[in-house]
């Protein structure tokens, strides 16, 4: 009897591991089983991550990848992994290390070795990144902060609704990691040669500023081309595509892809 495939969803920066919600459900009707793990430090509910950053901050990228890990040992055959923003680049290093099957990255983090850097970007992460002194603390975003980062292709009607409903403080620490990776560090390398890894989809945004499309299409040119690599392009959305209004087209591409190559 063939068994049910899990599928385990890894959020980004700022924002809770509640808001993949919808997703789960989704998947859920699809007959996958789901699980959707804070990372470390991250409470249960918004409003507790909230009141208490302090436990959330200083976790770097190791660390939480560690976390996910211990937790895919735990299932009885390697999972699906879906990330979207830092959690897609946490999925792509789970891929590396065998411990997916395959790998949904959505508008994912740059790994090491992507070095374009877009104004947007610079904007984007400037509010970590303009202070050193943020390296060990936990930083929410403001809400004009949200709407250029996540929420510019939509209304400040749905940007206010979002902003309420899931963003939470987030460690600074990975933010420098990837900011760093050229120069030193190695916690966001992925060996994309790796040529026994799973099948591996990279998505972006048209209008992401966080995650502009010139980073997925740089991570996924250095991908082994004798593995499953896709690329898709989302017109017209930002960084806020698996939670706004949008998000089942986002959804519903995934599953079609995962079906595609039999996941």
């Amino acid at each position: 009897m063939k068994s049910t495939k899990t599928i385990v969803f890894i959020h980004g920066l700022w924002m809770h591991s509640s808001s993949w919600q919808d997703w789960m459900d989704y998947f859920n009707q699809q007959g996958y089983k789901t699980l959707s793990p804070g990372w470390p430090g991250d409470s249960l509910t918004v409003a507790e991550c909230r009141a208490n950053p302090e436990s959330i901050a200083n976790r770097g990228v190791t660390e939480i990848v560690e976390s996910y890990a211990k937790i895919i040992a735990t299932l009885p055959e390697s999972p699906i992994v879906i990330g979207h923003s830092f959690g897609g680049l946490i999925a792509q290093i789970l891929l590396d290390r065998g411990l997916a099957s395959g790998c949904v990255a959505i508008d994912p983090a740059p790994m090491k070795g992507v070095w374009q850097l877009p104004f947007s970007v610079i904007k984007a992460s400037l509010p970590v990144l303009g202070n050193p002194f943020n390296f060990t603390k936990a930083n929410s975003l403001t809400f004009k902060q949200f709407c250029y980062g996540f929420a510019n292709a939509l209304s400040e009607k749905e940007a206010r609704e979002l902003y309420d409903r899931w963003v939470i403080p987030a460690p600074c620490r990975p933010l420098f990691q990837a900011a760093l990776a050229s120069f030193a560090g190695s916690e966001t390398k992925v060996n994309t040669q790796n040529t026994t890894r799973g099948p591996l989809l990279i998505t972006a945004g048209e209008k992401d500023n966080q995650a502009p499309p010139i980073l997925g299409k740089a991570s996924m040119k250095k991908y082994n081309s004798s593995v499953i690599s896709d690329f898709k392009l989302f017109e017209g959305r930002g960084h806020s595509l698996v939670i706004d209004n949008g998000w089942k087209e986002i959804a519903e591409y995934s599953h079609a892809w995962l079906k595609k190559n039999e996941l």
